[in-house]
């Protein structure tokens, strides 16, 4: 238990503030989990990894947790709500912006990625935290949650999308109107689903053949995920290590 409490316990209460958005809450719901599976160890037949054990843990206790959130809306819009397909000036990509303006976005930009992320849907929150900061496939998330891959996938895809939308203000506008698409929606669409199942597998996405309003989009889907990343490079705070040190008999 000591071991997983020092591989996990970072990710874990970057989960729990994710869900709480309170930092006293989240270090009860981080010691209410590793009470759970301290407890349960002796059952845990490995039949799954320890790690996807210990999250379906979590999850279950965000679930019980859960109490609906002043703003926090009761669905999440539509794929096609959520496209700037309208749009008439497009975002400027990160290699055409100097070091410091880019740091001056990333840190606005990740401001609004987190409070959108607590104004997520659980049904939509929790796939994407799990996925995004915790770093589980999406095979792992399905099988977290009790959920089809599809259906994680779909649910993580829209809210990426929600996500990229929030922080895409953040980011400086190119002069002059954006040119014409140079594809038909449902091309467009396609484009988009595959650069979606690239960010799911971690792979690049050939962009040679897409415009520049495609390429500005994925540009601020890539930063989406890479903020989202970067949430995850948290740990216990010391006073919460000590109190699951004594609660589960090992030293800090």
């Amino acid at each position: 238990m000591t071991r997983l409490v020092q591989e996990q316990g970072g990710r874990l209460y970057q989960l729990a503030l994710r869900f709480c958005g309170d930092r006293d809450q989240a270090e009860d719901l981080v010691q209410e989990v590793f009470m759970q599976a301290y407890r349960a160890w002796d059952s845990f037949r490995g039949e799954s990894d320890v790690k996807t054990w210990l999250y379906r843990i979590a999850a279950r206790a965000c679930q019980r947790m859960h109490r609906k959130r002043a703003g926090e809306p009761a669905h999440l819009a539509s794929t096609d709500e959520l496209l700037p397909f309208g749009e008439s000036r497009i975002g400027v990509i990160p290699a055409e912006q100097d070091d410091v303006l880019q740091q001056q976005i990333n840190h606005e930009a990740r401001q609004r990625l987190e409070a959108q992320i607590a104004l997520l849907p659980d049904d939509f929150r929790i796939p994407l935290v799990l996925k995004e900061i915790v770093g589980l496939g999406i095979n792992e998330v399905a099988d977290v949650l009790g959920l089809e891959p599809g259906t994680v996938r779909s649910r993580l895809h829209r809210a990426r999308l929600k996500l990229r939308q929030a922080i895409d203000s953040a980011i400086p506008r190119k002069p002059g109107q954006a040119p014409a698409p140079a594809y038909d929606r449902q091309t467009c669409m396609d484009l988009l689903d595959a650069k979606q199942q690239a960010l799911d597998r971690g792979v690049p996405f050939a962009d040679q053949i897409i415009c520049e309003r495609c390429r500005s989009m994925f540009a601020s889907l890539d930063l989406t995920q890479s903020l989202c990343q970067q949430l995850a490079d948290g740990t216990l705070p010391a006073q919460l290590r000590e109190k699951l040190a004594r609660q589960l008999k090992t030293p800090a």
